[in-house]
Order: structure tokens, then sequence, then C-alpha cells
């Protein structure tokens, strides 16, 4: 078997995803996910131009020969465009070989390690009030576990809280929008979320949080500390990671659990957080992460050192990344939890998918390969429109973490 082509398929039903297409002569295709939110055409430019025209003629069952040959073949590595084009091509090559190969992808990975893989859902609301509604709902849908964010008094927009009732999209605008943020008005008002959380729905109702990367190290370790009570599941990027030793000031005063990682795009962002067990959950995702390849070695280190695994899965990826994402989830002996933010059903509409939702929890299917497919036909309908994630500023105009 070799490959004949490599295509790119770009569409925005509802939001911009990119979809890589890679074709053999016995008539056998995969299909993966390079979307890069607020990035899309370079990935685009880097697969077209780069890497595509290198896969002509190979043989599809060589998964480590042709990652290695991307990876180690380029003098510049890593980064987001680069790591997020390989991890399409790695994705579209397990597909293929599930596919050849009759078994669904969690099966070539070794086999499922449990019976179901527990998600959590995301409530926001402008308020406490309006918060804890939307947590109600995702409970009454049967989620166990729940991220909650909400609007802060004296700032104007806040991560995470949508806008108009509408499901919540970051990438709002042809170029950046400017935010304004108070890290004082956050750190004074958010503990009381999660106080009225636990008073409304009990122990038991796992408590997630992203901070988004919006703290420096000391005020992650004061929020850590004072939320300690109400038990969270997680406290999610905290702080920027670049300096990963930065965590180990948090670590030091809390024992509220860390995530983070759904921006890292190698083994190397994470690695000494992981040896030095400075978090609790690793995040990074199959689109962003080099793919299943480089996404099992992670794991495989992470699970020397107690971290589990909590991979990304908001709708700035496909249902290609989460349907391959739960097959990795049902096989990884380390597993934590999977996020789940509902795609829409005009997505869902463009692509198909063999996973299936009940009772807080998801099973990937039985599909060979990892079971989801694109409409090229409907998904032409959707032309690409350019949407641009915000920045932040402080409230005396400094450019801040966003």
């Amino acid at each position: 078997m070799k490959i004949t082509e490599a295509k790119v398929i770009v569409c925005c039903p509802g939001r911009n995803f990119v979809t890589l297409k890679i074709m053999t002569d016995e008539g056998v295709y995969g299909v993966g996910d390079a979307t890069l939110n607020g990035r899309e055409k370079a990935v685009v430019s880097f697969l077209e131009d780069y890497l595509c025209p290198s896969l002509i003629g190979r043989d599809p069952s060589q998964i480590e020969d042709i990652w290695q040959f991307f990876y180690r073949g380029a003098y510049w590595r890593r980064g987001p465009v680069g790591m997020t084009a390989i991890a399409a091509i790695d994705t579209a090559l397990w597909d293929i070989k599930g596919k050849v190969a009759g078994m669904p992808l969690y099966q070539l990975l070794g086999g499922r390690s449990r019976d179901k893989i527990m998600v959590y859902s995301h409530a926001n609301g402008n308020d406490i009030d309006t918060t804890l509604a939307e947590v109600a709902k995702s409970v009454d849908k049967g989620y166990k576990a729940v991220r909650v964010q909400c609007g802060i008094p004296g700032v104007a927009s806040t991560y995470g809280v949508s806008k108009g009732g509408k499901s919540y999209e970051p990438a709002d605008a042809d170029l950046p929008t400017e935010s304004v943020w108070s890290t004082e008005k956050y750190l004074n008002h958010v503990p009381k979320l999660f106080e009225a959380v636990r008073n409304e729905f009990g122990e038991d109702l796992h408590i997630l949080h992203d901070v988004h990367h919006r703290l420096t190290p000391i005020e992650a370790a004061r929020l850590g500390k004072e939320v300690e009570q109400y038990h969270l599941f997680w406290l999610e990027d905290c702080v920027p990671a670049e300096n990963q030793d930065a965590w180990k000031l948090i670590r030091q005063h809390t024992t509220t659990p860390l995530a983070v990682g759904e921006v890292f795009n190698s083994i190397h962002d994470c690695r000494e957080l992981i040896q030095n067990q400075l978090i609790d959950y690793i995040r990074s995702t199959v689109v962003h992460a080099g793919g299943i390849t480089q996404l099992r070695r992670i794991a495989d280190l992470a699970a020397l050192y107690h971290v589990r695994t909590g991979f990304h899965g908001a709708t700035d990826l496909s249902p290609i990344c989460m349907g391959t994402a739960l097959h990795f989830d049902y096989w990884v002996p380390n597993f934590g939890i999977q996020e789940h933010m509902a795609h829409s059903e005009e997505m869902m509409a463009v692509f198909s998918t063999s996973y299936e939702f009940k009772d807080g929890y998801f099973t990937p299917g039985e599909t060979p390969g990892h079971g989801v497919d694109i409409d090229e036909a409907l998904a032409a309908q959707y032309p690409y429109k350019r949407a641009c994630l915000p920045v932040n500023r402080l409230e005396d105009g400094t450019l801040w973490n966003w």
C-alpha cells in the first residue's frame, strides 16, 4: 500500500476546522485534525507546501518512521504550527492502520483499560446564580464533573463566559479584540463561586476551574490554598508554564490538584513538571502535541510520576480530535478525565462520529480506525472565516496573558 494523495480541507461550520485526508492506492483513507485556533492558515500552508508532498509514495503503515521523518528531519523542530501538522498526519495514518486491520484504534493501542470514559462539561454565567443554573443543566444531563466559570464584578468580560446566551467561542472577531483584566477582583470573587457550587450540589460533584494562565505563582498559590476546602478536581493553567520552576512555589503552598498542558507541543514542554511531580494532570491534546505517537510517550512518562491525563476537548478541536482522544482515553492506563464541549448540530453534520455519551461518560465506538469522517461536499458549503483569539490588558493598560 502506498500514499497517493494528501489534501487539506478547510471549513467553517460555526467555527474554523482544518482536516487532513490521506488517500492510498488501495482505496483506504484516513483523516486527521489539523486545527490551530486563530492560526489555521499557518498549518494549512505548512502541510500543503512542505509536508504533504513528502508523503506521496510512502507506506502508510510506517507511522513511526514517518513521524520521525517530519520531526527529526526538520531543523526547525516543535512549535504549535509544526506539531499540529505532524499530529494531523499521525492521526490520519493511525486511522488508516485501524481500517486496514479492521479494528478500532483503542485495540491497536493495546485494548481498553476501562469500561467508560468520564468527561466534564462547561458551565458559565455572568454571575454566580446564572452559573449555578448552568451547572444544574449539566447535572441533569448526567455529567459527574463540571468546569465552572463566572463573570467577575467590575470586569466587563471574562474568559470562559459566553455572551448573549450563545455557546462560548473565544475566537470572536476578524482581528483580536481587547479585554480588560483585574487579578485582584478575580481572586476576591472566584472562591465565592466554588462555595456556592458546593452548597448547591454537595460534595459528590467534581468541580474544575480554568484560570487561563492569568496569575503569578504566588497569586496562584494563594488561590489554591483558599479553595482547598471546596475540594476542586483541579485548578487548570493557573500560571503560564514557560518557567516550569514557577510551579514549585505553587506546589509548596497548596494541595489543590493542578492541571496544565493544552498549549504544550512536545514532551519537553512538560518533562520537568512531570518528573518533579509539580502537576497532577497533563492536558496535552492529540492535535497539538504531535498526535497519538508522541502523546503515548507523554502519557507513559506521566504514569511513572502519578500524573494522570485530562485532555483538552474544547470546540476549537474538531470531532476528529475528540474521537481520537476517546480511543486514547479508553486505552491509557493513567487516565484522569476528558474535557467535553459539545459541538453544534451544524458542526456534527459535517463530521460523522461513532462515539456515544451516556450519563456523564463516553465510549468511542467499535468502528475501525478512530471512527470519525468528514463530509467534503457539505464542508465546502462553509468557507473559511478568519477569527482571532482576544488579548488581555490590565486595568492600567499593561498587556497581560489572555
